[in-house]
C-alpha cells in the first residue's frame, strides 16, 4: 500500500483569511467579516436524535463489533477505478458486509444501462408540488437500490443558483431557498422510503465551476495554487445557503457531500465552522459527512473537522496514494485521531445505511460504471478479477408514465396570445437542431458533453445514459398524422433559405425549439467551462427565432435551457404567439411537450428563477478570471441574501417574467384572505450539554496486527487498504517527521471527547435546529376560483415581508399546487413559522423575531401579490 506522508496526514484544516494579493482595504474589510471560526470537537451522534434512535441501536451493535481496521476500511474509498462504482469504501467480509456503493446522480443511475433518465431538479421544482418531487425521489431510489447502490449522490442544494450562469444549477431546483428546501426534502424523503440513502450536496458555497479546483483550473490554463473560496458571512450563510440543508437534516437525509471549493479560505471538506459547528452541532446531523471525489486535502485535520468518509479514497484520481486508509489506521493508534472519532465515523455511516431499512446481507451490485460489457476486469484500473460485471438489470418499471408527467407539469406557459393549446392545425412545421436527435445517438457524447440535438440534460457527473429519448420532432409528427395535419420539419437552426420558403407558407404553425446548455466544470463544450459563457440562446437560436417569427405570424417558441436565458429582442414581437419553457425533462421530453402544447396537460408549471432583460440585471455573475494573482480565487458574495427575485426587487432592474410566474389555458382570481394566529408558546433556546463521547472496546496497539496479510489475499494495484505495509510506524507513513503529536498540528480541543454545551440555536434530539423554530405561529387561507372554461392547476404562492430595512421586500414561504374545475372555488391554506418569521442574529448567534411590521401576501408570483394582511 501507498502512504501519503504523514505532515500532509496532519497538516492543518483551520481556516484562515490572508494573503489576499492585490485587493482592496475595502474588500479585505468584507472578507475579515466573512469568517470560519475553528470549532472543536467533532459532534458525536446523539443516541436519541428523532427518526434515528432505532438505526443508532443497530449501529452500536454492528460497530461495537468492528476492528480498528474494518472501521478504517469503511471510512475509506478503495480508490478511483478500483471497483464497479464511481465510489466505494471497503467492505467488511467477517460480518457479512459488502463494499457499499456509492453512485451518481441527480436525473438516473450514471454509466448503468436499463436505467431512467429522469427531469432535472429545477425542471421539477417548477411544478410547485411536493407530491410529484416525492414520487420522483421514490422512483430514482427504486432504480438506485435495484442496482446495487448504497448511496445516490443527490439531490443537490449546493448550488442554489446564485448566478444564472452557474453550470450546474440545472441539478438542483432554484435560487429560492424554501422552494429548494422543499425540494430537497421531499426528493430525500422519496429516495430514502425506497430503501437508498439519500446524500444532500453540494455542501456549501459550490456556486460556480470555474476554480472549483486548482488542478482543474490548471487544465484550462489558469495559474491558480488553491481552489476558489466562497466568501460568506454569517448571516448570508443562515438565511439564504445553509437553509434547504436544515431542511435536508429535519427530513433525515443519511449523507452529506461536502464541496471542492473553499469557503471563507478553508477547504470545506476540513472547514469545522462548516461541518462540525453548522452542520453537525447547530443542525443536528446524524448521518456522514463524505468529500467530494478528491475534495478531501488533509488527514487527521479533516477527520477532526468531521469528515466520515473519503470519497474515492485517493488523494488524486489513479495514484494509489491515501490521507486515510493507512494513515488513518496510524493515526488512531498514535492517538493523533481519537478512538471515539473513528467510532463515531463507522457508527454515523451504519446508522444512515440502517435507517433506510437495508440489513447487512444486501444483494450484490450488479452494473458495472466503467464498462458496459457484459464481462471485464471488477478491478477496472488493476485489470483484475475478470467475472461477469454487468448483469443488465431493467430496473425502469413503469417510470417513464412518470417522468412524461412531470416534465409536461414542469413546463412553464411564459406567454400565449391564443395560438395555445393546438387543436389539429392545418400545418405544423417544426424547426430548429432542438427538435431533432442527436445523429450519433442520444448517449454519443460522453457524459452527455456536447449539444447535438434535443437538449434533454446537461452534462458532467450529474448524468446518466438514455434508454431512449423521444425527440420533439418524433412526438409532433406522430401527433400531427394522427390529427391528419400537414407536416414538415428542418433540423437545423442553419437552413436559412429552406426555413423562410418553409414557414412563409400559407395556414402555418411554427415551432420553433431552442436550447441554452451548462454543466459540470472538467468538460468544455464550444468555450463553456461547465458556466455558461453568457445567457444567449446557443446554435444562433436568437437569431432563428427573430427570423422565423419575422416570416411567420404564428410562432410558436419552446426553450430548452438549463436556466434562464435573455428574450429581451422578440419575446414581445406579435407574431410570437407562444413561449414555453421545458426545461430538462429527460427521456420523455417529445412527449410531455406534446402533451401540453396540444392541451392534454394544461400548463401549472411556475418559473423556479427569474428571467431578467439583462445578464447585468442579475446583479451577480460567475467568477472567469482570478482575482488573487497564484493564490485562491476570491469570491466575495457581497450581494447577501439579495439573488434572483431579492435582488430585482431591491435594485428595481428590469425583468422580463418574474419568479413563480406562470400561465395556464384557464383563469383564476383570489379572495378572503384570513389569517390565523396560533398559540404557539415562547421561544426557548436550547440549554444543557451532550452526553460523554462513545467508545466501543480496546483494540491492539500492537503494529505487527495490523501488517497487510499478504498469506490471505493478494494486492490489488492501486487499491486503497487499510493495513500498514511494514511494522515500523515511521516506514509506514513513509514519513521522515512521523512522531509528532496531534498537539502540535490539531487546534485546541480537536480530540477532546468529553461533554459539550448545546448552543441555544440546536435542536435537543431534534435534526434541522431548535424544535421551537417551526412551531407553526399563523395558519393563512384564501380562495381561488377557477374563472375560465377549463379544468386547471393553480399555484398560490404565500410571501412574506420580513419589514426590517435589510430585508428583502418580499420572501417565498410556502406554496400549494390546487386543481379546481370550472366555476369552483377551493381553499388555499398555508402556514408559517417561527423561522419563517425569523432573521438570523450574528450577535446572539440564533433565529430571532424582530419588531419590524411584517405583512403576508399570497398571489400568482413573485410580482402578482394580490391579496396582502399585517400579521399582528
Amino acid at each position: 500500500m501507498k502512504s501519503t506522508g504523514l505532515l500532509a496526514f496532519l497538516a492543518s484544516g483551520s481556516p484562515a483569511i490572508a494573503g489576499i494579493v492585490g485587493a482592496s482595504p475595502q474588500q479585505l474589510d468584507k472578507r475579515a467579516l466573512a469568517s470560519s471560526d475553528p470549532f472543536y470537537p467533532s459532534p458525536w451522534m446523539d443516541p436519541a436524535a428523532d427518526g434515528w434512535a432505532e438505526a443508532y441501536v443497530k449501529a452500536k451493535a454492528f460497530v461495537s463489533q468492528l476492528t480498528l481496521l474494518e472501521k478504517v476500511n469503511l471510512t475509506t474509498g478503495v480508490g478511483w477505478e478500483a471497483e464497479q462504482c464511481v465510489g466505494q469504501s471497503g467492505s467488511i467480509p467477517r460480518l457479512g458486509l459488502r463494499s457499499l456503493c456509492m453512485h451518481d446522480s441527480p436525473v438516473g443511475v450514471r454509466g448503468s444501462d436499463y436505467n431512467s433518465v429522469f427531469p432535472s431538479g429545477q425542471t421539477t421544482a417548477a411544478t410547485f408540488d411536493r407530491n410529484l418531487l416525492k414520487k420522483r425521489g421514490y422512483a430514482m431510489g427504486e432504480e438506485a437500490k435495484g442496482k446495487g447502490i448504497t448511496v445516490l449522490l443527490g439531490p443537490v442544494a449546493g448550488p442554489i443558483g446564485r448566478a444564472p450562469e452557474g453550470g450546474r444549477n440545472w441539478e438542483g431546483f432554484s435560487p429560492d431557498p424554501v422552494l429548494t428546501g422543499v425540494g430537497i426534502a421531499e426528493t430525500i424523503t422519496g429516495i430514502q422510503d425506497a430503501g437508498t440513502i439519500a446524500c444532500a450536496k453540494h455542501f456549501i458555497g459550490n456556486e460556480q465551476e470555474h476554480f472549483r479546483q486548482a488542478g482543474e483550473a490548471k487544465g484550462y490554463g489558469f495559474k491558480i495554487a488553491e481552489s476558489l473560496s466562497s466568501n460568506i458571512d454569517d448571516k448570508t450563510m443562515h438565511e439564504l445557503y445553509l437553509w434547504p440543508f436544515a431542511d435536508a437534516v429535519r427530513a433525515g437525509v443519511g449523507s452529506v457531500m461536502c464541496s471542492y471549493n473553499q469557503v471563507n479560505n478553508s477547504y470545506a471538506c476540513q472547514n469545522s465552522k462548516l461541518i462540525n459547528d453548522l452542520l453537525k452541532n447547530e443542525l443536528g446531523f446524524q448521518g456522514f459527512v463524505m468529500s467530494d471525489w478528491q475534495a478531501q486535502h488533509t488527514g487527521a485535520a479533516s477527520a477532526a473537522a468531521g469528515l466520515d468518509m473519503t470519497m474515492p479514497g485517493d488523494t488524486e484520481f489513479n495514484t494509489g496514494l491515501s490521507f486515510w486508509g493507512t494513515n488513518l489506521t496510524l493515526g488512531v493508534l498514535n492517538g493523533t485521531v481519537p478512538e471515539w472519532r473513528i467510532d463515531d465515523m463507522a457508527l454515523r455511516i451504519m446508522a444512515a445505511y440502517f435507517k433506510v431499512g437495508k440489513t447487512v446481507d444486501q444483494p450484490p451490485i450488479n452494473f458495472d460504471f466503467w464498462s458496459l460489457d457484459t464481462y471485464g476486469p471488477v478491478h477496472w484500473v488493476a485489470k483484475k478479477g475478470y467475472q461477469q460485471i454487468n448483469f443488465h438489470v431493467d430496473v425502469r418499471a413503469d417510470h417513464g408514465t412518470l417522468i412524461r408527467e412531470l416534465a409536461a407539469k414542469g413546463t412553464v406557459l411564459l406567454k400565449n396570445t391564443g395560438s395555445l393549446p393546438l387543436n389539429k392545425p392545418k400545418f405544423l412545421a417544426v424547426i430548429g437542431a432542438d427538435a431533432g436527435p442527436n445523429l450519433r445517438g442520444p448517449n454519443s457524447c460522453s457524459d452527455r458533453g456536447c449539444d447535438n440535438g434535443t437538449l434533454a440534460m446537461g452534462w458532467g457527473s450529474g448524468t446518466a445514459n438514455f434508454p431512449y429519448l423521444v425527440t420533439p420532432d418524433s412526438a409532433l409528427q406522430a401527433q400531427a398524422l394522427a390529427d391528419g395535419s400537414r407536416y414538415e420539419s428542418v433540423l437545423t437552426n442553419y437552413a436559412a433559405t429552406q426555413i423562410k420558403a418553409l414557414v412563409s407558407q400559407a395556414n402555418v404553425t411554427a415551432i420553433v425549439f431552442v436550447n441554452a446548455d451548462s454543466g459540470e466544470g472538467y468538460i468544455n463544450v464550444d468555450g463553456n467551462e461547465g458556466d455558461r459563457k453568457n445567457l444567449t440562446l446557443w446554435a444562433n437560436g436568437d437569431d432563428l427565432v427573430k427570423n422565423v417569427s419575422s416570416w411567420c405570424s404564428n410562432t410558436i417558441v419552446v426553450i430548452h435551457s438549463t436556466g434562464p436565458v435573455l428574450v429581451t429582442d422578440w419575446y414581445n414581437s406579435t407574431n410570437v404567439t407562444a413561449i414555453l419553457w421545458a426545461g430538462i425533462p429527460g427521456q420523455e421530453s417529445g412527449n410531455s411537450i406534446t402533451d401540453v402544447l396540444y392541451g392534454k396537460v394544461n400548463p401549472f408549471g411556475r418559473s423556479p428563477f427569474t428571467w431578467g432583460a439583462t445578464r447585468e440585471s442579475y446583479g451577480t455573475d460567475v467568477l472567469y478570471t482570478p482575482n488573487n494573482g497564484a493564490g485562491a480565487p476570491q469570491q466575495d458574495f457581497s450581494e447577501g441574501v439579495f439573488i434572483d427575485y431579492r435582488y430585482f426587487d431591491k435594485a428595481n432592474t428590469p425583468l422580463i417574467y418574474e419568479f413563480g410566474y406562470g400561465l395556464s389555458y384557464t383563469t383564476f382570481s383570489y379572495s378572503n384572505l384570513k389569517v390565523q394566529k396560533a398559540n404557539s408558546g415562547p421561544y426557548t433556546p436550547t440549554t444543557g450539554k451532550t452526553a460523554r463521547a462513545p467508545t466501543f472496546g480496546n483494540f491492539s496497539t500492537n503494529l505487527t496486527d495490523y501488517v497487510f496479510p499478504s498469506d490471505e489475499f493478494p494486492y490489488i494495484y492501486e487499491y486503497i487498504y487499510p493495513y500498514l505495509n511494514v511494522s515500523d510506524a515511521k516506514k509506514a507513513s513513509a514519513d521522515p517527521q512521523y512522531g509528532q503529536t496531534a498537539a502540535q498540528f490539531l487546534p485546541p480541543n480537536a480530540t477532546d471527547g468529553s461533554p459539550q454545551p448545546l448552543l441555544r440555536s440546536a435542536g435537543k434530539s431534534s435534526p434541522g435546529g431548535n424544535s421551537k423554530l417551526y412551531d407553526v405561529l399563523y395558519t393563512i387561507t384564501a380562495d381561488i376560483k377557477n374563472t375560465g372554461s377549463l379544468a386547471g392547476d393553480e399555484v398560490p404562492q404565500l410571501y412574506l415581508s420580513l419589514g426590517g430595512a435589510d430585508d428583502p421586500k418580499v420572501v417565498l414561504r410556502d406554496f400549494d399546487r390546487i386543481r379546481i374545475q370550472p366555476g369552483k372555488t377551493a381553499q388555499f391554506r398555508a402556514t408559517l413559522t417561527r423561522r419563517d418569521l425569523s432573521n438570523w442574529d450574528t450577535t446572539v448567534q440564533d433565529w430571532v423575531v424582530s419588531n419590524a411590521t411584517k405583512t403576508v401576501y399570497v398571489g400568482r408570483s413573485s410580482r402578482k401579490l394580490e391579496l396582502k394582511a399585517t400579521l399582528s
